[in-house]
This record gives structure tokens, sequence and C-alpha cells, in this order.
């Protein structure tokens, strides 16, 4: 039966409705006007499609689908209750989509309140057949499911490979992007007040923090974990800065599966993320250099002046030290250790 090209409903304002009962087996519980009482279940998972005999099968509803291909797993209970409200061409109630699976009201109940709140379905109110409330029906939301699976560590492979592979300076290019971005995430400065070396290290590392390189500030000469300290990781002449910080440790790195592969990436990109902050922030300092691996499980940025008689603004990125360029190849502003 084909339904009206304008379904008679109304979507209803609100939050979804609170699921029957504490988070049990959803086949059980009060009934209301949408089905009967308590259910006969045995308290089985509700995901779980149970046949003749206790074995798994198919009810005898329009919506069930039997799976596509010898060993794949059935379509899970939800599965087939947002199938069941996809395929109507009208939106349906509780009752209708139950009585289209052969299961209990309950558990649709249960199925469509978890699809309500992952934004795959609508609730509305149909028309009145009689006296009363009228009644709630559902209808699938257009689009694509926003709770299906996502893969943004493919598409950062793609983006990453792209830029190394056809970028005249592929670490240059990271740090322009770094610095933008960080110019864009810092908080911008209190206008006619100037920032001072504590105020910019602390706004760094709650930056920082909420991106999650879980950063500790330090001061002093840095730990090198498996080689003595030197000048060729130590400046010998380290600035002393007001507030004692001259590092900032990053216990993690958000991007970690890419590091093995897109070092010469990643690592500058975090760099000019750091000074790009700085720079928007109007800070007397920034992050001269990035130490990789520092220690085991930590990545030291150095922090020192910011050359010149005004803040860094964001800009070309600093030279980079990094597989095929030599030892000691530095920019103006900074550079990443290998």
């Amino acid at each position: 039966m084909s339904g009206p090209s304008e379904p008679p409903w109304r979507i209803a304002p609100g939050p979804p409705p609170a699921a029957s009962g504490s988070g049990g087996d959803p086949g059980t519980g009060v009934g209301s006007s949408d089905g009967p009482g308590a259910a006969s279940g045995s308290g089985a998972d509700p995901d779980t499609v149970v046949g003749p005999g206790g074995g798994p099968g198919l009810a005898s509803g329009s919506g069930r689908r039997p799976a596509s291909s010898a060993g794949e797993a059935p379509p899970s209970r939800r599965d087939l209750v947002l199938a069941v409200i996809r395929e109507s061409l009208a939106p349906l109630s509780v009752t209708e989509v139950a009585e289209r699976l052969d299961i209990h009201p309950n558990t649709v109940r249960f199925h469509l309140d978890a699809l309500l709140a992952a934004g795959a379905v609508e609730r509305g109110s149909g028309e009145r057949a009689g006296p009363g409330r009228p009644p709630v029906v559902y209808a699938a939301r257009p689009g694509m499911d926003p709770a299906g699976p996502r893969n943004y560590r493919l598409l950062a492979e793609i983006l990453t490979g792209h830029l190394a592979a056809t970028a005249p300076d592929p670490a240059k290019a990271a740090t322009d992007a770094g610095r933008a971005w960080g110019a864009f995430l810092a908080p911008p400065p209190v206008p006619f007040q100037e920032v001072t070396e504590e105020q910019a290290v602390g706004g760094l590392v709650t930056l920082l923090d909420g991106l999650g390189f879980r950063p500790e500030t330090r001061s002093g000469e840095p730990p090198h974990a498996g080689r003595p300290r030197s000048d060729s990781h130590v400046s010998a002449g380290q600035p002393r800065l007001a507030g004692g910080t001259t590092h900032i440790g990053l216990r993690h790195c958000p991007f970690l599966e890419l590091v093995d592969t897109r070092a010469q990436i990643v690592c500058p990109l975090h760099l000019g993320l750091m000074q790009g902050a700085m720079a928007a922030m109007g800070a007397p300092l920034t992050a001269t250099r990035l130490e990789p691996f520092a220690e085991p499980d930590l990545c030291l940025a150095h922090l020192g002046p910011v050359p010149g008689d005004h803040p860094a603004r964001p800009g070309p990125g600093p030279g980079m030290d990094r597989p095929g360029t030599p030892q000691g190849h530095t920019g103006s502003q900074g550079r990443v250790e290998t």
C-alpha cells in the first residue's frame, strides 16, 4: 500500500523518551498503548535474533533479512528496526514496527531510543484516530548514517603522503600549515596589554593540553635518554626565561600512528603549531626547535626569545633538520632535530 506523498505528521521537539526499565532486557517491563505489558522473553540479548530451537533465525515480518552471504553475521535487531523504518513510505509507530518484525514492542522501543539518540531516526506525532493523544511515530532521518564508521587515519595518510610527494619543501609546507592553525587556535591577546613570558607559556600549555599533547613545563637543561648531553642537542647558551621555563615536554603525540612514516610532516607541523600560537598571542618568546623523542616517551620543545624587536608573525616556517638535509641547517626561528 502506498502512503501519501506528504505524511501527515510533525516532528515533536524535545529529548527522546527514557527507555523503559533500568537498562536491562527490553523484552520485559510494563507495557503501554504501544503494546502488551510484560513480555515472555527469556532475558536474551535484544540484539540476538533467535530462531526455532534456540538457534539464529529470522522472523516472518517484512523487515527481516538474512545475511547476504554464507559466513556473514546476521543483521542485529537494531539494524532490522532501522531497515523497517527506512523502507516504510510513512512514519511507523512502535506497535507497527513490532508487528512487522514479530518482536515485542519493548524491544522495538529500546532500539528506537538508541537510534533516536544517534540521530538515525526522527520522532513525531501521527494523526489521531480518535480521542486522546496522537500516536508517537518514527521516520528515518534523511542522509547518511551519522553513526557509520569513520577512517580519519586513512585521510591523514592520504594528505600527508600527497604533501610529502608533491611539495617542493614538505617540512616547510607542514610548518606553514601548523603556524597558520596555531594562530587560529590560540586565544587572542588582550588589546593594549603586554603578554608576559609566564602568560605565554601558560597559554601554550593550555592549548597543547586541549589538543592532546599532555604537555609539561621544564626548566634548565633537558635530560637525554641514551646519549650524553652535548652542544649538538642543548645549546651552551640556553636562555633562562623570566618564568624559569625553558622547555615544554610533550608526553603524547595525537598523530603517533603517522610518526613512523611521516615524521618529516608531523614534527614540523607540531613545531609550527606552537610558533603560530605564540605569535598570535603576541608572546615575547617562541618555540625555537623541537626534539622528537628526547626521551622514549617524550618530545621536547625548546623555548627562546623571539628574534628581533617584535613578536614573530605567522608566515613562512623555519628551516628544518630532516632526512636528506645537513644536520644544523636552520632557519631564523627554529628547527626539528633528527
